[in-house]
């Protein structure tokens, strides 16, 4: 017997879902919660959590554009 959920996994990499529209923002708003729950854990004293929440999360985009990039660059090549 052959369950759905495999199937339904290996599909997603021949047919992906789209990213148009308004989906890649929804990064934003992740990245900025992912921030925010770390560094409440982290810090002793939250006066400084604005500041370093938001320099976390700018820390975050930029290695996922960067690691988006070298991935970009390394299917371009290949």
């Amino acid at each position: 017997m052959i369950t759905t959920i495999p199937l339904l996994a290996f599909k997603l990499f021949f047919e992906p879902l789209p990213l148009d529209g308004y989906w890649p923002l929804l990064i934003l708003p992740l990245v900025a919660v992912i921030a925010v729950v770390y560094k409440v854990i982290k810090l002793e004293d939250l006066s400084g959590l604005p500041s370093e929440a938001a320099w976390l999360s700018v820390q975050i985009l930029g290695f996922m554009g960067l690691a988006a990039a070298v991935l970009w660059g390394v299917t371009v090549l290949a």
